[in-house]
């Protein structure tokens, strides 16, 4: 047998270093659970204080929105007189399109009420000229039902006019929302340069100019986001103008305005606009116009959704078309017609700061004369197997425990 090495039967009784991980003092444990406290007190802060944030993203966007036609208006006259006619423009355009809409509609209504037994007979007549409809009336009796709903009509104007009066207290509340919004738009756009510039003179020199040219950049994303959702809305009305006066439909201009304004909210406004005029024309010229007008309606809603709609805010934000669409998407899922309006212009900001940043971190190479490669790092030596810390003048034993 070879003889053991010097001092391995000291070292083989030394016992093993086995590290553990530290207990948490209870100061740690005090300071992770307040952390989380003030984390969770946040969120809450912020769900109660949804309605005016959500006030204010509403009010911000108004005023990016309408920065471009306030500039345009100071170069001619005051910034206060440009201010003033910009919010009075945009606060007649709800009350001319409720000028053109609602005495149409009113009427319609009125007429509805009066003359649904003439048209219920109308329907009668068109039943019993048909064999199947006929036999079907004589089976559930549709016909007479229909004419006794129709002359209960006139007798429900009062419900609706109780129904009207219920809702008062939310129409009152919802015109307290738009006056604090247009309140809060106004100042942001008669002081918002400046807390712009504020807010960027705290910057660092070197990232000060990059950061104004993205928010200058968000700004007109955003103005153009607003004229190209009004030309969209404005080829819908048109071309729904065109085929209501083709098809003979009475009231084709409020039903055109009223098509267009609901063609600004994304994805569902056309729908239910088509909807809508679907039910004139069922009063106009059943079945044709209402034929006509259905296939119409989803050829151009396919239209809009895939070409239309694409191809314009592309061009307006400079954003791909299957980006616009997908943030619609996202946004109408997650915020509901708020932020399906509010997606593109999300996106196209999140897009300009991106690629702000890209040119930024290229900017900051290092650029290497030509022909000269940028030094490669050394390479990680070998590390030596773990051992433990033995005491001077013992030696680790063999890995054979031999000699």
């Amino acid at each position: 047998m070879s003889a053991a090495a010097p001092g391995s039967e000291q070292a083989a009784e030394l016992p093993l270093q086995v590290p553990t991980r530290p207990e948490p003092t209870p100061r740690t444990v005090l300071r992770t659970v307040l952390v989380v406290l003030l984390v969770v007190a946040a969120i809450y802060l912020l769900y109660l204080l949804r309605r005016p944030i959500g006030w204010l993203v509403l009010a911000t966007f108004i005023a990016v929105a309408l920065s471009g036609p306030v500039n345009l208006l100071s170069r001619h006259m005051r910034r206060g007189i440009a201010i003033a006619l910009a919010y009075l423009g945009l606060v007649l355009i709800p009350i001319g399109v409720g000028a053109i809409i609602v005495p149409p509609l009113v009427r319609e209504m009125t007429d509805l009420a009066q003359n649904a037994p003439r048209y219920v007979q109308d329907g009668q007549d068109w039943i019993t000229r048909n064999d199947t409809l006929s036999r079907l009336d004589r089976e559930y009796n549709i016909g007479d039902q229909l004419q006794r709903k129709a002359e209960e009509l006139p007798t429900h104007l009062d419900d609706a006019a109780s129904v009207l009066s219920s809702v008062g207290g939310t129409i009152v509340s919802s015109l307290f929302a738009a006056i604090n919004i247009l309140i809060l738009s106004i100042f942001m756009v008669a002081s918002g340069r400046r807390w712009i510039d504020w807010g960027v003179a705290q910057a660092r020199p070197e990232h000060a100019p990059r950061i104004s040219r993205a928010l200058d950049r968000i700004a007109v994303a955003v103005g153009n986001y607003v004229g190209g959702a009004f030309l969209q809305a404005t080829i819908a009305g048109a071309t729904t103008f065109i085929v209501l006066t083709i098809l003979g439909v009475p009231f084709a201009a409020p039903l055109a305005v009223t098509v267009g304004l609901f063609d600004l909210i994304p994805l569902v406004g056309a729908t239910i606009a088509a909807v809508l005029v679907g039910l004139v024309t069922v009063f106009h010229d059943f079945p044709l116009a209402t034929i006509v007008w259905a296939i119409w309606a989803v050829i151009y809603q396919q239209l809009e959704n895939t070409i239309i709609q694409p191809q314009i805010q592309r061009r307006a934000v400079e954003t791909h078309a299957f980006a616009v669409l997908v943030s619609v998407l996202f946004g109408a899922t997650l915020f509901g017609i708020v932020g399906a309006l509010l997606a593109i212009p999300f996106a196209a900001s999140i897009q300009i700061a991106l690629r702000e940043w890209w040119d930024y971190r290229q900017a900051v190479r290092v650029e290497m004369p030509p022909g000269v490669e940028l030094p490669q790092p050394p390479e990680r030596p070998d590390e030596p197997p773990a051992r433990l810390d033995l005491p001077p003048g013992v030696e680790p034993p063999p890995a054979d425990g031999a000699a």
